[in-house]
């Protein structure tokens, strides 16, 4: 018989083994039923299985076990007599979540061992599930139609090429919403990362910089649209779910433009070749609730290796989103060529890219400013983003706030208060000029709302 068959009958008696507790009697009894009859060699096998893999059997695969089965000495006279072990009926193994990974161990991790479990801890009936999770139902070509999971808004940047932003429905981003608190909230992302984590934001990335001989900053391109369906499903495929699950979860938290949005007159002629090809992969939308927290933890290799090569250089790395950023003294001063090409090198080889443009090597005669905040000497706010916010507010209190809302955001004040709040903390004193002029701002209606929100 072809080899085939052979990996046909070991790996349907490894999937009988894998349907059951490991106990040598049950798991003969399991091999039995496979192949319709009992024969000695199942004993030593059954007994050296349970032996060498009973300690970790969540974590046996099929394939795993099928090797056991072609090398077991029994099992291989029986496949050279007249008589070879046949199947006659199959016993799957049912769906398992492994434990999560060592550092893990203290997170407790939803239970969703089969797509009914994660339908039902979404709170939504099976086939929604499917229809949210179908990768396929969109044509390529299709930008514009009900059966689209997400809506696109083109962002220019400052440059005169865009970013798109996709968002997600309401529905689906209902969902999401639960994935994200129910699940990849509970996952702590590497100690180094400050963007999109609760007790951390801009003023705690950028402040382990301050008073440093050298400050440079590094920016990754594409971050969202980046880290791909592969990398994402891997991921939660590490922290225990099975494959259907994984793959279920995957296809909730990604999504690929339709090339019609991407050759739109708004679009075609503002992103490059490669830019276009990520957005047409299945990748993170950015948009969606969940990409944030899922590019922290896809990116957690990088942070590894980066915050590796910052501590052998005797600097300190952090990092903001694609904002990263390195400090130290002479020995970082004197590394600061190679530090670039080693980064961009790290970068690559973990999907990633860094816009080499955006580069900024900054020295203490100079101006060093991360996000916002200039840390030469100590966190402090830009005199230049001083005097841009402090315009905006003397312009909504002449000219109404409505006049200044450009952007469209959907809760203007709340904006504007969360710019105050965040100069004061970095500059109680301009702080506390800029709260003087916005009590000032007179509110209604139309002022503090945009068209949309602003994502």
């Amino acid at each position: 018989m072809p080899l085939s068959s052979l990996q046909f009958v070991t790996y349907a008696i490894a999937d009988a083994m894998l349907a059951g507790p490991p106990d040598a009697v049950a798991i003969i009894e399991r091999m039995t039923l496979v192949l319709g009859e009992r024969s000695d060699w199942m004993n030593g096998l059954s007994r050296g299985v349970e032996k060498r893999f009973g300690a970790r059997w969540d974590s046996v695969d099929s394939k795993e076990l099928s090797k056991v089965v072609a090398e077991n000495t029994g099992f291989v006279s029986a496949w050279r007599s007249e008589s070879r072990p046949r199947v006659v009926r199959m016993l799957p193994r049912p769906p398992v979540q492994r434990p999560p990974p060592p550092w893990l161990h203290d997170v407790a991790l939803p239970q969703l061992p089969t797509l009914g479990d994660l339908a039902a801890w979404l709170e939504i009936e099976s086939n929604e599930l499917d229809w949210f999770a179908d990768r396929w139902r969109v044509q390529a070509q299709s930008a514009a139609t009900p059966l689209h999971h997400y809506s696109y808004k083109a962002i220019e940047k400052r440059d005169g090429r865009c970013r798109i932003i996709e968002v997600p429905k309401s529905r689906l981003r209902a969902l999401q919403r639960k994935v994200l608190h129910g699940l990849l909230d509970r996952i702590p992302a590497h100690d180094a990362v400050h963007g999109f984590r609760r007790g951390r934001n801009t003023v705690t990335f950028a402040a382990p910089h301050a008073g440093k001989a050298l400050v440079i900053r590094f920016d990754l391109t594409d971050f969202f649209a980046s880290v791909h369906e592969g990398r994402v499903y891997s991921t939660i495929r590490a922290l225990g779910y099975p494959l259907e699950v994984s793959r279920a979860l995957t296809a909730l938290c990604t999504n690929r433009v339709p090339s019609g949005r991407l050759l739109a007159p708004d679009v075609r002629d503002k992103i490059d070749w490669l830019e276009r090809q990520r957005y047409r992969s299945r990748h993170l939308p950015q948009g969606a609730p969940t990409s944030p927290a899922l590019a922290n933890l896809c990116a957690f290799r990088l942070d590894l290796r980066l915050a590796g090569l910052a501590r052998s250089l005797g600097a300190t790395y952090t990092r903001y989103a694609d904002d990263l950023a390195f400090s130290g003294g002479d020995d970082l001063a004197r590394m600061a060529q190679r530090v670039e090409i080693r980064v961009a090198a790290i970068a690559i080889e973990e999907g990633f890219a860094v816009n080499l443009r955006k580069t900024r090597v900054m020295r203490r005669g100079a101006r060093q400013h991360l996000a916002g905040v200039v840390v030469n000497s100590h966190p402090n706010l830009a005199r230049t983003e001083f005097d841009a916010l402090k315009a905006v507010l003397t312009n909504c209190v002449r000219l109404g706030a409505a006049s200044q809302n450009r952007d469209n955001y959907s809760d203007y004040r709340a904006h504007l208060m969360g710019r105050v709040a965040h100069a004061a903390m970095l500059n109680a004193t301009r702080g506390t000029k800029l709260k003087a002029i916005f009590e000032r701002i007179v509110w209604d209606e139309d002022s503090d709302a945009g068209a949309e929100p602003r994502m």
